[in-house]
């Protein structure tokens, strides 16, 4: 069972404050992070959704990554999950940001690979696919693939909060 974490009420509130709304795109997450923040009354108010592409041919028929970027880069890397934020934000006509995490969680990780995610988020402006605002990387200190999976969704939210409230406050 989920429990509602503070990150995600804070996260809400600061979309509802700004009168913005978000989407997600999710691939290692599997939706994780959407079900968290859809615990949150009122969340429907600025959370426009989230697209669960575990796949490959999810991420490009439904986001448009491009297939020679992945793979090149593959599906669990930073250039995946750029294309992902801007992919969900461009595919999401209401929303103001887009957000995406990709990983690979295991098993069957390459070492490098094992329990590493990227993350990144886009905001809407003059371009309809957004523009890349941040991307960043955590290795997950859990081993149980369900134990990373939320700790990667809640490692998500907390980055959107953070990462969105600073480049609000730069404007």
């Amino acid at each position: 069972m989920l429990v509602p974490i503070p990150e995600a009420v804070t996260l809400i509130e600061l979309f509802r404050e700004r009168e913005q709304r978000f989407a997600l795109a999710e691939s290692c997450t599997c939706g994780m992070a959407a079900a968290l923040i859809g615990q949150v009354p009122g969340a429907s108010e600025v959370f426009c959704g989230s697209a669960v592409t575990y796949r490959e041919s999810a991420k490009t028929d439904w986001l448009g990554v491009d297939a020679a970027d992945l793979r090149q880069f593959t599906a669990e890397s930073r250039e995946a999950t750029d294309a992902m934020a801007t992919g969900v934000l461009e595919a999401t006509s209401e929303a103001h940001w887009g957000a995406a995490i990709t990983g690979h969680l295991g098993p069957g990780a390459p070492i490098k690979s094992d329990g590493r995610v990227f993350v990144s988020i886009a905001r809407r402006g003059a371009d309809p696919g957004g523009t890349l605002v941040a991307t960043d990387e955590c290795v997950l200190q859990s081993m149980d693939r369900i134990d990373r999976q939320k700790e990667a969704a809640e490692y998500f939210i907390r980055w959107i909060f953070k990462t969105a409230r600073a480049a609000e406050d730069r404007v």
